[in-house]
């Protein structure tokens, strides 16, 4: 079992210093370095005019992170589309609901949110409006099985691509002297082999959050030591530290 020295963390740094990650440092006399190995960029008016999707088609709008809100809003302001007073937003949480105060005077006829981080809970309004269009603010890099949730309950959801996830390069000057890596999309398994195409199966421990991550780390060829979640970790630092405390004995 390779010997852990040194984790990087592909996630910003937590707001915090009470988070499970200090608890491994301390515990396990590691260090943790946070480097995100993905952005995100906007993708330019030009671009969502290819999708051939009209925003004054849709009288709703599902959003899932603050982001998505973001370039919502900057898009529609790209394509001089004036976002109507009528508007509706189903949001899947009070926390992404919130922010839209950022953009629109929040009212709680117009805003519809998820307490569980659930779209389908928001079921019960949607169907009290049976004539409501749908679009959902989503990112290149997605997931269709909410799309697919609300087709079977009859409501179709036009996905609108407004944002993308890439790859970050590492600077070249500085070393990848990281004895685990920790990695939690699929871009980010895509930035490692762009930016360590040398790097071979059992260089690092891997850790890996998420099937999608998994099923694209799998396939370059490299395997994970530590998978998330699972009945027994939920959590990818619980399993971290579980295989940490494995070292140690």
């Amino acid at each position: 079992m390779k010997t852990i020295r040194k984790i990087l963390v592909s996630q910003p740094r937590p707001l915090t210093e009470r988070n499970p990650y200090t608890q491994i440092a301390q515990q396990f006399g590691v260090e943790v370095d946070f480097r995100q190995l993905i952005r995100v960029e906007g993708i330019s008016s030009k671009e969502f005019r290819q999708q051939h999707i009209h925003p004054a088609d849709y009288t709703a709008v599902l959003l899932n992170s603050r982001l998505g809100i973001d370039h919502y809003f900057r898009l529609c302001e790209e394509l001089r589309f004036q976002v109507p007073e009528t508007m509706h937003y189903y949001c899947v949480s009070e926390s992404v609901a919130n922010y839209l105060q950022k953009y629109i005077q929040y009212r709680k006829r117009k805003v519809f949110f998820s307490e569980h981080n659930n779209f389908m809970d928001l079921l019960p309004a949607m169907n009290r409006r049976p004539t409501e269009k749908y679009m959902m603010v989503m990112s290149n890099v997605h997931h269709d099985a909410t799309i697919q949730q609300f087709a079977e309950k009859k409501i179709v959801i036009q996905p609108a691509i407004m944002y993308r996830t890439v790859p970050t390069e590492w600077p070249k000057d500085e070393p990848f002297d990281h004895d685990m890596v920790v990695l939690f999309t699929p871009t980010g398994v895509q930035a490692l082999v762009q930016n360590f195409p040398d790097l071979k199966d059992g260089d690092k421990v891997i850790a890996c959050f998420g099937a999608g991550t998994l099923a694209a780390l799998e396939e370059t060829g490299l395997h994970a030591d530590i998978k998330a979640p699972t009945p027994e970790f939920p959590g990818i630092t619980g399993a971290i530290q579980h295989y940490l405390e494995q070292q140690t004995e």
